[in-house]
C-alpha cells in the first residue's frame, strides 16, 4: 500500500488454483448459463468506445469460443451479427459473487490474502472475459486501488498518474458512480481537439498470465486484450479516503440528475452508463449526500480515536462503505467490517515500511518516456509495443493513510484553458451544450472543492 506507482508482481500466484481459470474451463463451471458481452468495432477511432456507445448480447461461454475461433455455428447464434474480424466481445465486470453463487466453494481458488488481505478471495473479485481488441475507456475509479491477476491471454494497460488530469480532459458524461472517463481516445488521440493529451505521462505494460498488477488510487488506465482470447480477475481494495470521495461522488450524482433530468427530452442524449440502472429522484441523491457526509464524520472519529480501530463504525458506515458499483457483491454487514478493518490494518502497516522492495519479483512500471535494460532486474518496459514486463529487468501520491490528495492542478487556470482549448469552431459558431456546461461544473477539481466547502459548513 506504500506504492507510489503501479508494479507488476511476477511470483506470487503460481499456487493460486485460479490460474486454471481459463475460458474454456469457466465455460463447463458456468454449464450453459448466459452472460452478457459488451461488442465494439475494431475500427481505429479518435472518439472513446464509451459503453453507451456498444451493443450487448447474451450469450453462453461455449458460444463466445465457438464465435471468436469462427465457427460455422455461429451463423445463427448470439454472435450471428458480430464479424469477429470487425467486432470484439467482452465479458466485463462479472462479479464472481454473482455469476457462481451456487458454486461458492470456488471462491477459495483466489487467495488474496497473500497480497496481506486476509479472507479476501473470489467473494470480493471480479471476473473479465474478452476478444482481441476489446477494451475498457480510459478512466479512473473514484473509489480505492486495485490488483489485477492475469490468467489467459495478455493485456496492455495504459496507465497516466493522477497529475495528469487536466491533460484528460475529465468528463462525467455517460456518467455512472464511481469511475470519470477521459474523452481522449489515448490510443488514437484527436490532438486538434485535446491539444493538453501531448503532455501526459503514458505508463504501458503488456500484464502476462501470472502476473498481478497493481494500479494505485486515482491512476487513470485504459486496457485491451491483446490476444483472441483473454481472462482476469481483479479486487477493488478499500481505502481510508473512500469516506471523502464518497461525498464527492453524492454531489456529483446529485447535480448531473439535476441538470439532465432538466433537458428537453426529446434532446436528451444517453447520459446514464448502462451499469446505472436508471437517474435517481434529486430526493433520494440528497439522502445519498446526507448519508456520506455523516459516514465521512464517523470516520473522522474513528481516526481521531487513540486506538483508530475500524471496528467502532457503526453497522450503516460499515455498510455504507460497500455501496460502491464496483465492490457491491451481496456482502453482509460483517464480512464488509472485515474488509475495513483489514484496510485500517494494511494502513498501519504502512507507515512502518520505508523501502519499496524492487526487484526480479516486484517490478515498477516506469514512463513510457524512460529507457530500460534488457538485462537484470530493471524497471518493466513502458511503451506500446509487444512487450512483457519480465523482459525488463524490473491511480499512490501519498501513503493511504493520509488525506486524499487532489487529482488536479491547484491552478485554477488549467480548467479555462481545457474548455478553450476544445473549441475547434469560431467562437460566434459555437453553442455551449448541457455537457460542456456539466464538464465544468463537476470537473473533479470543482467538486473536491465543493465537498472541502460542504463539510466545513457541517463543522468537519
Amino acid at each position: 500500500m506504500c506504492l507510489q506507482q503501479p508494479a507488476v508482481f511476477c511470483n506470487m500466484v503460481f499456487n493460486w488454483p485460479v490460474l486454471h481459470w481459463n475460458a474454456k474451463y469457466l465455460s463447463e463451471l458456468l454449464d450453459g448459463k448466459t452472460i452478457q458481452f459488451r461488442m465494439g468495432t475494431k475500427e481505429a477511432d479518435t472518439v472513446p468506445q464509451f459503453e453507451t456507445k456498444c451493443s450487448y448480447v447474451e450469450a453462453t461461454l461455449e458460444e463466445f469460443l465457438a464465435w471468436t475461433c469462427g465457427q460455422p455455428t455461429c451463423v445463427s447464434g448470439p454472435f450471428s451479427c458480430y464479424d469477429p474480424s470487425k467486432y470484439w466481445a467482452y465479458a466485463d465486470y462479472k462479479y464472481i459473487a454473482r455469476i457462481f453463487e451456487d458454486k461458492r466453494e470456488i471462491f477459495k481458488d483466489i487467495m488474496w490474502s497473500d497480497f496481506g488481505f486476509p479472507g479476501r478471495n473470489g467473494k470480493e473479485s471480479t471476473l473479465w472475459i474478452g476478444s482481441a481488441g476489446a477494451n475498457t475507456p480510459c478512466h479512473l475509479d473514484s473509489y480505492g486501488c486495485n490488483l489485477v491477476l492475469q490468467i489467459q491471454g495478455r493485456k496492455r494497460w495504459h496507465l497516466f498518474p493522477p497529475g495528469d488530469t487536466t491533460f484528460l480532459y475529465p468528463t462525467r458524461i455517460p456518467y455512472e458512480e464511481s469511475s470519470i472517463f477521459s474523452k481522449v481516445s489515448v490510443v488514437n488521440p484527436d490532438l486538434k481537439h485535446f491539444p493538453k493529451f501531448r503532455k501526459a505521462q503514458a505508463h504501458v505494460v503488456t500484464l502476462d498470465p501470472g502476473q498481478v498488477l497493481f494500479v494505485p488510487r486515482h491512476w487513470w488506465h485504459y486496457v485491451e486484450s491483446v490476444d483472441p482470447i483473454t481472462v482476469s480477475i481483479n479486487s477493488w481494495i478499500e481505502l481510508a479516503a473512500d469516506h471523502k470521495a464518497r461525498v464527492e461522488e453524492a454531489i456529483t450524482r446529485t447535480l448531473v440528475c439535476a441538470v439532465k433530468s432538466a433537458e428537453n427530452p426529446s434532446h436528451v442524449d444517453v447520459w446514464l452508463n448502462p451499469t446505472e440502472v436508471e437517474a435517481t429522484s434529486h430526493e433520494i441523491n440528497l439522502q445519498y449526500l446526507n448519508g456520506a457526509v455523516s459516514s465521512y464524520i464517523r470516520s473522522q472519529k474513528v481516526t481521531v480515536s487513540e486506538d483508530g480501530d475500524p471496528s467502532t463504525c457503526d453497522t450503516e458506515e460499515v455498510m455504507s462503505s460497500c455501496k460502491r458499483r464496483k465492490m457491491q457483491v451481496n456482502t453482509n454487514a460483517e464480512d464488509c467490517k472485515s474488509l475495513t478493518n483489514e484496510a485500517g490494518f494494511t494502513v498501519v502497516k504502512a507507515k512502518k515500511l520505508q523501502k519499496i522492495p524492487f526487484g526480479v519479483h516486484l517490478i515498477p512500471v516506469l514512463p513510457q518516456s524512460q529507457e530500460v535494460s534488457s538485462m537484470g532486474a530493471g524497471p518493466v518496459e513502458s511503451d506500446s509495443g509487444d512487450h512483457h514486463s519480465e523482459n525488463g529487468g524490473g491511480r499512490f501520491g501519498k501513503l493511504c493513510c493520509t488525506e486524499k490528495q487532489s487529482v488536479m492542478n491547484t491552478d485554477c487556470e488549467t480548467l479555462a484553458d481545457q474548455t478553450a482549448s476544445e473549441s475547434t469552431t469560431d467562437s460566434s459558431q459555437m453553442a455551449i451544450s448541457t455537457n460542456d456546461l456539466l464538464d465544468c461544473l463537476v470537473n473533479p477539481q470543482i467538486i473536491s472543492l465543493v465537498a472541502g466547502l460542504l463539510l466545513e459548513r457541517v463543522g468537519v
